[in-house]
């Protein structure tokens, strides 16, 4: 790992064509992690749950976002809340797993909260001065849903979701894409010897698609494939290579090209800072969120969601697909996680063709952290 202590505000130069990529040491320093978890992930809205999670009245469901323990609830009415899952007697869980119920008994002492984060009874508390039930209540976060996804913001002073979302939910509705149809098909879960950033980097760039990635590179027109940056999101367009003497059914994303092999259909490819990848297909979508669960290990969570007209056989050939570049990508990942630890290296360039998504993305991390000092 490079000896060098990474500095407080590492300028990422606004030029590309100047700039610089972060410190190596960013992707080894606890410091910059545990600034990472207060300043980005617990000051961001993370996709947490899908709505069959959360199916109906009385459901709830438990998930760790980053070391933190939240819960969700549907009230009676079906009404979406969430909560810290602590309890506010002595911190154990107010629940475990996922379920439906009436009310919800915490597992160390027996106080029962509402679905909605109501203290409904605390027992043996008699005695106790300046105690009444309905100054603790479950401590709040702000949710939202968006077709099939449910999400989170452990901050209260963030902007709502509808408001930080606001570009990519209307270009999808304009673009004709109904995510209310879209129904969960498959999870796979990956875990990857590397810094989260380091995965992030990878899929910001197409640059290294023709030598990692040699299926992909065969299904995709390399020339056009570009990337366009927005204030907190980019975007990918990747189109699919038009059929040249091969059928469209031969190829994994075949059926993406229209029938006279002249045109291809339209898809949308989202990176949403600062963890949240987003691919929209005419008849499914597929989500990958990338968590760190140490400095050098990195879990991402890829799940597909399909309308009914997506048949079973399309879907799978499309996981299948995704496997296969997913494994290059872990293979490639780890090696750089273990380059960046090499004393021969601190900082390297941009290709200001290829990786403007990289560039932009380490400049919202730099604000991110570092924007309040």
């Amino acid at each position: 790992m490079p000896s060098s202590d990474p500095q407080p505000s590492p300028f990422v130069d606004g030029e590309l064509e100047r700039a610089e990529t972060l410190p190596a040491a960013w992707y080894f320093d606890e410091s910059i992690q545990r600034r990472e978890t207060t300043h980005i992930f617990h000051r961001t809205w993370q996709l947490v749950a899908k709505q069959s999670d959360l199916p109906s009245p009385g459901s709830y469901f438990t998930v760790e976002l980053v070391g933190e323990p939240l819960l969700l609830t549907r009230d009676g009415s079906g009404a979406l809340h969430g909560f810290y899952n602590v309890c506010r007697h002595r911190a154990g869980p107010v629940a475990v797993g996922c379920g439906t119920r009436k009310a919800l008994q915490c597992a160390y002492h027996g106080w029962i909260y509402a679905l909605d984060g109501r203290l409904m009874s605390a027992r043996e508390m008699d005695g106790v001065e300046r105690f009444d039930l309905k100054d603790f209540g479950l401590v709040p976060i702000q949710v939202a849903e968006w077709g099939p996804l449910i999400f989170v913001n452990l901050d209260p002073s963030a902007p709502a979701f509808a408001d930080e979302f606001a570009d990519i939910i209307r270009e999808v509705a304009e673009k004709g894409f109904d995510l209310g149809r879209m129904a969960p098909v498959e999870r796979r879960d990956y875990d990857i010897a590397c810094n989260w950033k380091v995965y992030v980097d990878n899929y910001l760039e197409g640059y290294h698609i023709p030598i990692v990635h040699p299926g992909l590179f065969q299904e995709l027109d390399y020339d056009q494939y570009e990337v366009v940056t927005y204030r907190r999101h980019s975007k990918q367009y990747a189109p699919v290579r038009k059929a040249s003497g091969e059928t469209a059914a031969e190829r994994p994303y075949g059926r993406y090209v229209d029938g006279d092999a002249s045109s291809t259909a339209e898809a949308l490819y989202y990176w949403i800072f600062p963890n949240l990848m987003l691919n929209i297909y005419p008849d499914n979508i597929s989500t990958n969120v990338i968590l760190p669960t140490a400095l050098d290990r990195t879990l991402t969570i890829f799940e597909w969601f399909a309308n009914p007209e997506a048949t079973v056989d399309d879907m799978q050939a499309t996981i299948d697909f995704s496997d296969e570049i997913q494994q290059e990508d872990i293979f490639i990942c780890e090696l750089v996680q273990k380059g960046l630890g090499s004393k021969s290296y601190d900082r390297g360039r941009y290709s200001v063709k290829r990786e403007n998504g990289v560039h932009h993305f380490h400049q919202l991390m730099v604000e991110a952290l570092y924007s309040d000092d």
